[in-house]
């Protein structure tokens, strides 16, 4: 069987693990983005917090000492983060209007008892004049009065410090990540293969259909629509076997039927005593016969009642050479099958390749798990457009029935039967060398 294009696995097992392990690392990544995101956000505003709660804490400092130790105090309160200076004017004239500009200069105001304050919050570095780690937090600049004279301001232009924690730990992430997929997959495997293992059985027991087992059954297990599935291909196994011992009744009925007025009028025209009569009718008559026993054998052709046993193929065809003169050659091997089936089989194929092909070459070899055998003959071949055709029932060569000439048509299909009810095939091939090589590939030791 064919796959599908693509990388996906070929069973629905394997796409089932392929969809949760895609859809649980998604979610997975998903929320480990989210909770990095809230966790730098947190980081971002905690550092804020933080550093301009450590400016407001300068201001009273810097208001108890003279105004030329402000700027002292200022240069020693810097840091990597942030630039901290004391100045006779306001870096940040005016609060800018976003929300978290706002906020900042409220709280400094409501710190520092009602006292006002300006403040700029801008994304970006906060200038090579500021030595610090940044890692694109966003830049505050905050203007504070101080009180005294001459007037000075408190400038501070701050990154915000950065976190402790040094953001979010990937290992246990990680971790918990691959056991959760580790335990999801698990899961999923055990109910795919429940799943799964109802569609192979009818699967199988479709290809067994296929090649002509009607007593192919399926579990009727699993899920309500593989249920569903099963019994629906057990009730057309049924009809469809009924239909074929019916037909196959029907055509033993009338071949058998014919056999009695066809041998009284036969006896009949043996008493003409004109032979310019007696000998077409007669001739008639056989060929009449030759499509009766011809449905008689077809419809004996699957061998159903028959029970199913070890076959020796070499013993088998040893005794189908001897009886009609073939050669036999080649090794040994063994197949689980219907004697009586196999015997009219290959009995069939011999028959045809003496009667058209004027000798017979039956060989047996080993494929793998499968026992083969071939059987040459020196005729004519058949026409290639024509190998396929020739399988059909009453479908002849040379377009007669004539007993002289062979039979009604029957044989290959009663052998094509035979074989695909054992899970075999069969293969019109012509020789290179002239004549005809019919194949029959049949499965060692697998019962039907």
């Amino acid at each position: 069987m064919r796959r599908g294009p693509g990388i996906l696995p070929d069973g629905i097992a394997g796409r089932f693990a392929l969809l949760l392990s895609a859809a649980l690392i998604a979610a997975n990544l998903i929320a480990f983005v989210v909770l990095a995101l809230d966790r730098m956000g947190s980081d971002a505003r905690a550092g804020a917090t933080r550093e301009v709660e450590r400016i407001v804490a300068l201001v009273p400092a810097m208001e108890a000492v003279a105004p030329q130790v402000r700027v002292r105090i200022a240069r020693d309160a810097s840091t990597r983060f942030a630039r901290v200076a004391v100045e006779s004017a306001a870096r940040v004239t005016a609060t800018a209007p976003d929300a978290r500009s706002r906020e900042i200069a409220e709280r400094v105001s409501e710190a520092l008892g009602g006292r006002a304050a300006t403040v700029a919050v801008a994304p970006g570095p906060p200038g090579p004049d500021v030595r610090h780690d940044w890692r694109g937090r966003d830049v505050i600049a905050i203007s504070i009065p101080l009180s005294g004279s001459p007037a000075q301001w408190l400038n501070v232009v701050t990154s915000g410090a950065a976190s402790p924690g040094g953001g979010i730990p990937g290992g246990p992430i990680l971790v918990v990540l691959g056991l959760s997929l580790a335990g999801v997959l698990a899961v999923a495997l055990v109910f795919a293969r429940r799943l799964t293992t109802p569609l192979a059985d009818l699967a199988a027991a479709a290809g067994a259909a296929g090649r002509g087992d009607r007593a192919a059954r399926v579990p009727e297990t699993g899920a309500r629509e593989v249920r569903m599935a099963a019994a629906a291909f057990n009730a057309m196994q049924a009809e469809i076997a009924r239909a074929d011992a019916e037909r196959m009744r029907m055509l033993a009925a009338v071949g058998h039927d014919l056999r009695t007025p066809m041998t009284s009028l036969r006896i009949r025209a043996e008493m003409v005593d004109d032979a310019d009569l007696r000998d077409p009718m007669i001739r008639t008559l056989d060929e009449m016969t030759v499509m009766a026993d011809g449905l008689v054998s077809f419809a004996r052709g699957g061998g159903e009642a028959e029970r199913t046993e070890t076959v020796d193929l070499a013993d088998l065809l040893a005794r189908v050479c001897a009886e009609r003169g073939a050669t036999l050659s080649g090794g040994n091997a063994s197949v689980r099958g219907r004697p009586v089936a196999l015997g009219r089989l290959f009995g069939n194929l011999v028959d045809n390749a003496l009667r058209y092909g004027g000798s017979a070459s039956v060989a047996i070899s080993a494929a793998g798990d499968d026992a083969r055998v071939d059987i040459d003959d020196t005729g004519p071949g058949i026409p290639p457009e024509r190998i396929e055709e020739m399988f059909r029932p009453f479908t002849r060569g040379d377009d007669s029935r004539s007993a002289r000439t062979g039979g009604a048509g029957l044989g290959l299909s009663i052998a094509r039967g035979v074989a695909v009810a054992h899970g075999g095939r069969i293969a019109l091939a012509n020789r290179d060398g002239g004549g005809l090589c019919v194949t029959v590939v049949l499965p060692k030791g697998r019962p039907t």
